[in-house]
């Protein structure tokens, strides 16, 4: 196996987490309200990521209006300059980093959450029209089964994977985890409930991350191995394809971000490309190729 090292720069900052909840009414403190929340995110970032797709599927661009940050934060810290004063007035002598993603409200100038998960669940209950639903009635618990593959199964067994000399056993957990995925998606449309929910946006970020970051770190043959997986990777392309999908893919962006703070090192396998993400993105009408 190849390897040349990446850049070795401190690993991604971790900061406070905030974890308010938007309620119904004014008792719960934030009450839903149409345009007193924003969303302060990076699409580079897979959890940003995750809340513009869902923030489209939604359609809350009228409601809910997102400040687009830079794909590589732009303090020394990992924060976001742009963030510095939400962070300092919701954190009395606050001097962490000032990490993305965020909801903040507008009326207070405060962080509501920093938690993708909850922001995503509180959009879909509070301001979704009912076209769409994220977490339909009684599809939580599958939507969270899909969750927790991709952060352990995918996730953590690629990253495990692609360390120098790599982890045969993490290896046979990740092709193991994209089995049971490959089964589920052959012959159907969508991971729960024949619908797309948000086990379907948790999934295609996994992809893409596992696609343009991961694959990175992995020899040949283990890119070769997952890219074995047709339906998968079919689902994935056609996801892509969807306008609340391929507008927010920001290659480019995830590129830079993974270099600028991977302590990793590059294998043969950042040559065996499994999607050309940029053509399937630029598919969707009015969506620049990349």
């Amino acid at each position: 196996m190849s390897i040349t090292p990446l850049a070795a720069l401190p690993s991604a900052p971790t900061g406070p987490a905030f974890r308010g909840r938007i309620g119904r009414d004014a008792r719960s403190g934030h009450y839903a309200v149409p345009g007193r929340y924003r969303l302060h995110l990076s699409t580079a970032c897979p959890d940003g990521l995750r809340i513009a797709v869902g923030h489209s599927l939604l359609a809350l661009g009228g409601c809910c209006p997102v400040t687009h940050l830079p794909a590589v934060p732009d303090c020394p810290d990992g924060g976001h300059t742009a963030l510095r004063r939400l962070y300092e007035a919701s954190a009395h002598h606050y001097s962490g980093p000032a990490l993305a993603p965020v909801l903040s409200d507008d009326w207070s100038g405060r962080i509501v959450s920093t938690h993708g998960g909850d922001i995503l669940r509180d959009l879909d209950r509070h301001f979704g029209d009912g076209a769409v639903r994220l977490y339909p009635r009684g599809a939580e618990p599958g939507i969270e089964e899909v969750e927790r593959l991709c952060a352990e199964g995918v996730e953590r067994a690629a990253q495990h994977a692609g360390r120098p000399g790599g982890d045969p056993r993490a290896l046979e957990v990740l092709l193991a985890t994209l089995d049971g995925l490959e089964h589920r998606l052959t012959g159907t449309r969508y991971l729960v409930g024949g619908e797309l929910t948000a086990a379907d946006v948790e999934l295609w970020v996994t992809l893409v991350q596992l696609d343009t970051v991961h694959r990175c770190h992995l020899d040949a043959g283990a890119v070769h191995a997952v890219a074995d997986h047709p339906a998968l990777w079919a689902y994935a392309r056609r996801l892509a394809a969807h306008p609340a999908f391929g507008t927010h893919l920001d290659l480019d962006g995830i590129a830079r971000r993974h270099h600028g703070c991977c302590q990793g090192l590059e294998a043969a396998g950042a040559a065996v490309q499994i999607l050309d993400w940029a053509r399937h993105a630029a598919d969707v009408p009015g969506v620049p190729r990349r």
